[in-house]
């Protein structure tokens, strides 16, 4: 009977994919944007990677709602109204290039982006002033968000690049971003449906995921609660490191 059930039934994917989720909930949480991008990664030991997207997207989604309920009284709205609309177009580029893109070279980019991010503000002396808010800026790497967003899963170092000079509080750093992403994961439903990505293999697969992403959510927001802003950023420049280094190791297939 269960292997009637539309779903991935290869225990080693179980493997790859639930500490996966728990990762991405724990961010989804309260540690900012970042870490979707590391799941496919560890789900792409198992399967192929356009697939472990399509599955990710309807996890994040579920994901996104239980993030949005915990910080709905904590956003950004002036920022919102910059990179929003950016980051819609980043998404309508990425459905209409989706053919001739390769994603190995998207990851080599945003890598050197987010890597280079870092180092800039660790190479930097003393503390500089909160940067204020900037559309162009904010237009420009949100449409990269968006882009990288909808081509990986990998919108998180971007937007980072906007929005962390910023040193907005913890709190509503964390809920601009659940609401953007929120935003951007139920607008790509469209363009991966269109594009043929949710079989019914994949969205069972999805499915059985999501309470466990849900949990890691939820665990996430408690953990929120123990964080000071400067041990909170120190987090998000680490996680934005670290998936710098990833995303560069996949590009180039090391």
């Amino acid at each position: 009977m269960l292997e009637a059930l539309p779903i991935l039934h290869d225990p080693w994917f179980y493997v790859a994919a639930m500490p996966a989720v728990i990762i991405i909930g724990l961010s989804k949480g309260g540690f900012g944007p970042g870490t979707s991008m590391l799941a496919l990664p560890l789900m792409s030991l198992t399967i192929p990677p356009l697939q472990a997207a399509a599955i990710t997207l309807p996890v994040l989604c579920v994901m996104d709602l239980a993030g949005l309920w915990g910080f709905r009284k904590h956003w950004d709205r002036a920022n919102m109204k910059i990179i929003l609309p950016g980051a819609l177009l980043g998404i309508l580029i990425g459905t209409l290039t989706a053919d001739w893109v390769s994603n190995r070279g998207v990851q080599v980019i945003i890598g050197i982006v987010a890597i280079a991010f870092v180092l800039d503000k660790l190479l930097r002396k003393g503390s500089p002033a909160p940067a204020p808010r900037d559309v162009k800026k904010g237009v420009f790497w949100s449409i990269i968000s968006g882009f990288t967003s909808f081509i990986a899963h990998a919108g998180g170092p971007p937007l980072s690049v906007y929005l962390v000079p910023q040193r907005l509080d913890k709190t509503l750093f964390v809920g601009t971003t659940v609401l953007y992403f929120t935003i951007l994961n139920y607008v790509k439903l469209v363009p991966y449906a269109w594009l043929g990505q949710f079989s019914a293999e994949n969205l069972g697969t999805a499915a059985i995921l999501a309470p466990v992403a849900v949990g890691g959510v939820y665990l996430g927001m408690y953990l929120h609660k123990f964080l000071n802003d400067a041990t909170f950023y120190h987090i998000i420049y680490s996680i934005t490191f670290l998936c710098g280094l990833k995303l560069l190791a996949d590009g180039f297939g090391i």
